[in-house]
């Protein structure tokens, strides 16, 4: 039986025609291409929002350092703005962690996730195991009128819960229903220059609009693959959160270009995504903590070696700020601002050369211009390798 090709001419499964191995840097540069991190782009902070398909938000102002680090001219109040107006909203999504997206990505992409949402509550959650036996969809639709009469902290919320069920941990009350409901934050949260606790309602409240009921998976992946790619298919399970993600590749198959990294694991890309030569100049890039571009592989070497990451690693998950020489992860960065001075502390993690320090030192004071109260002292601290 002869074997079938794709759309693009690159054998279905084996053939004759192998597909082309991608190198490290190659991928590496692909990925700073898309993530907007090659040059600086004219796109407008909701632009590049969804373009990106979201940016991770734990850290309420990392997202002002990832748009700053990525556009042409980004101010604060762009974004600001854009979450006082409703247009982005903070959501849990992709790996069940707080995201920066916009409106109608939040419709979108919550029905996706779910299911995995729910799994996780229900399987790997210590707040999960102190609710079992109860009436989750009870739990739901009494959380969902509290916090849609007015936006409550997950205090508050858990608090109220635990009168109804007071045999019940108040803590894993609130926490159960952030996985099971659409809650979204509501500013003042993630407004610069702001302070305050999370207050919470639900998406469909604050945006006025139903989740996607024709939510698609398929699409999910091709804008991955847009924002993130070439990738294979644990790459996009390890962005997403979700499972079983092979089925949905290989319905895609045929208009998609496929090729193999240098460990010999199939990739996937849109067949007229930007490749670029893999000898194009990377700046000097600072991206802030949790950014996706170092949480959106499986194989994260195209951005970090294997040594880095470890160097890294935390129990608790937490992922530093990253400072990029040459397009890779080579250091790790911190702002402080107290007493009218504003500190960049910069740790990379070997030596520098003479043009790379003074590049480091040139983007790191652009950075402290961003960043750094009017009127502020700034320093900068390139702290030596040990």
């Amino acid at each position: 039986m002869p074997t079938r090709k794709s759309a693009v001419g690159v054998t279905r499964r084996g053939g004759s025609r192998p597909a082309r191995v991608l190198s490290q840097r190659t991928l590496n540069r692909a990925l700073l291409e898309r993530q907007l991190l090659l040059r600086r782009s004219k796109l407008s902070a909701r632009e590049a929002i969804e373009h990106l398909v979201g940016m991770q938000a734990q850290a309420p102002f990392a997202p002002y350092y990832g748009l700053w680090t990525r556009l042409q001219g980004f101010r604060q109040e762009e974004l600001s703005t854009l979450l006082i107006d409703k247009q982005v909203v903070r959501i849990i999504v992709m790996r069940g962690t707080l995201h920066l997206v916009t409106g109608r990505d939040a419709l979108m992409l919550r029905p996706l996730v779910q299911p995995m949402l729910e799994r996780a509550l229900k399987t790997g959650s210590d707040h999960g195991r102190k609710l079992v036996g109860m009436d989750l969809e009870a739990l739901v639709a009494a959380g969902r009128s509290l916090v849609e009469a007015r936006p409550l902290t997950y205090t508050e919320l858990g608090a109220s819960l635990a009168e109804r069920w007071p045999d019940r941990d108040a803590t894993a009350l609130a926490q159960a229903l952030r996985l099971l409901a659409p809650l979204v934050q509501v500013p003042p949260r993630g407004i610069w220059g702001s302070s305050g606790q999370a207050r919470c309602t639900t998406a469909e409240s604050w945006l006025g609009q139903p989740l996607d009921s024709k939510a698609s998976v398929d699409a999910l992946v091709l804008r991955y693959l847009a924002a993130f790619g070439p990738a294979s298919v644990m790459d996009v399970q390890a962005w997403s959160g979700l499972t079983r993600l092979g089925e949905v590749v290989e319905r895609l198959r045929p208009g998609l270009r496929t090729f193999r990294d240098e460990e010999g694991r199939e990739l996937f890309d849109l067949p007229d995504a930007p490749r670029p030569d893999p000898e194009t100049p990377a700046p000097v890039r600072f991206l802030p903590e949790f950014d996706n571009l170092t949480l959106s592989h499986a194989d994260r070497t195209r951005v970090i070696s294997e040594e880095d990451r470890k160097r890294i690693a935390t129990k608790n998950g937490m992922v530093p700020g990253a400072l990029l020489v040459d397009g890779f992860f080579q250091g790790t960065w911190k702002l402080q601002q107290a007493r009218g001075t504003a500190t960049l502390a910069i740790e990379p993690f070997r030596r520098l050369s003479t043009q790379e320090r003074a590049d480091v030192m040139a983007e790191g004071e652009r950075l402290l211009t961003f960043a750094a109260a009017e009127g502020a002292r700034r320093d900068i601290q390139l702290i030596r390798p040990g």
